[in-house]
């Protein structure tokens, strides 16, 4: 706090975690948009932190509590409310301070995309330079990628496109390049089942205005 940071950190559901839960008033959850199929609310409380050691008296945080359940038929196979609990010192309501936390998990699956799907994870050498240019370039790669995506409009509802998936839907393409008279011409499979998304993305981009 004296430095000025913000930060927003999940907890786990202990005893402790419950019982600040269970006493929250039933008027105090607020309702927020969710998923299809999905109801979900959002309250806030008081929790006590620390007080394990010396140097690090107890103290009381702000903790946000956001609870899900299904709707319709699938209420069934979990009629129960799930919570997930996180403290918080942001300056923001309780639903404005969930989407937070939430966006901050959105960067978090865009890190290990950049891992997994662009190759981070196997940085090749012991050398410093030789994994600061590996960096260079998966980070590259990485950026191209969500840039198609977000310019092309090709993602789904605006989730998280993974890199993997990308590269096999749109970036492999099982065509070839040929020369018509002098006009190369992409030849595409009749039957390839993301043709309609690739063309879609393809002339998004196309159409963009040249930065000069």
């Amino acid at each position: 706090m004296r430095l000025g940071v913000r930060y927003s950190v999940t907890v786990h559901l202990n005893a402790q975690v419950s019982a600040a839960v269970q006493a929250i008033p039933e008027g105090s959850w607020r309702p927020i948009a969710y998923t299809d199929g999905g109801l979900a609310e959002v309250a806030e409380t008081a929790y006590a932190v620390g007080g394990g050691k010396p140097s690090r008296p107890a103290r009381t945080a702000r903790l946000v509590v956001r609870r899900t359940r299904l709707t319709g038929r699938q209420q069934q196979l979990w009629p129960e409310w799930r919570h997930h609990c996180f403290v918080t010192n942001v300056e923001l309501d309780a639903v404005a301070a969930d989407e937070f936390h939430r966006e901050h998990a959105t960067v978090e699956l865009a890190i290990r995309d950049l891992k997994e799907g662009a190759g981070i994870e196997h940085c090749p050498s012991g050398r410093f330079f030789a994994n600061a240019a590996w960096l260079g370039c998966a980070v590259l790669a990485h950026d191209l990628i969500r840039w198609t995506v977000r310019l092309g409009a090709a993602g789904d509802r605006g989730e998280l496109s993974v890199a993997r998936t990308i590269r096999a839907h749109l970036l492999s393409v099982p065509g070839r390049l040929v020369n018509r008279s002098g006009r190369i011409v992409l030849r595409l499979p009749e039957r390839w089942p993301w043709a309609e998304t690739f063309l879609g993305a393809l002339g998004r981009i196309r159409s963009l205005p040249l930065v000069t």
